[in-house]
């Protein structure tokens, strides 16, 4: 039973800077990451969640989210998870429950958060695809993939976006942004990058 299912985005679950409905747990021997309270997470493909119905062990689950965007609960068989905010899959959870017991309570906790993924390709000492654990601007994931090489042109990267089904370039002047015009002027062009993001350093 497929419920609330918009279209799967496997390359675009946004994450925003933190999480509203639930609280991320980390994987287990990692540190926790705070989070801000006054954004929403997104869910995304690879992400892990912890279903919770009270006073309903038999339905509870931990449980990834898959490729094509869809977790798998007892009763419910597949319910689409990528795309939605916590909040609105326990809102899309509770609804479809209904038919099956009075009144459910239902709780989601993302777990293990894997769906935050971004490439960086061209002139930096190690290119590659990042996972990443909380909101990061383009000058941090420059600095994880050990900076631009002395043949980049700094002034001319570009982070490729998808955007809906198209593909926009943002530009990145390095060089401004590195300058040193003060802190707040560099607060205000260093933005955070977005999953599915390719950082391209000619």
């Amino acid at each position: 039973m497929d419920i609330l299912a918009p279209s799967a985005r496997p390359l675009m679950s946004f994450l925003t800077p933190a999480l509203s409905i639930a609280m991320v747990r980390p994987a287990v021997g990692q540190p926790a990451t705070p989070v801000e309270a006054d954004a929403q997470y997104v869910i995304g493909p690879e992400d892990v969640l912890d279903i919770a119905v009270w006073s309903n062990a038999d339905v509870s689950r931990t449980v990834p989210v898959r490729p094509d965007g869809m977790i798998s609960l007892p009763l419910l068989n597949d319910v689409h998870a990528a795309g939605l905010s916590p909040m609105e899959l326990r809102a899309a959870l509770t609804t479809a429950l209904e038919k099956y017991m009075p009144s459910p309570k239902v709780s989601v906790i993302v777990r293990e958060v894997h769906s935050f993924k971004v490439s960086v390709i061209g002139e930096v000492k190690t290119p590659g695809r990042y996972e990443l654990r909380s909101r990061t601007t383009v000058l941090d994931v420059l600095a994880m993939a050990g900076g631009l090489s002395q043949y980049a042109s700094r002034g001319r990267i570009t982070i490729l976006r998808r955007d809906g089904n198209a593909v926009r370039e943002v530009p990145y002047d390095f060089e401004k942004i590195t300058a040193k015009a003060g802190p707040r002027a560099a607060a205000q062009e260093n933005f955070c990058v977005q999953p599915g993001d390719i950082i391209v350093v000619p």
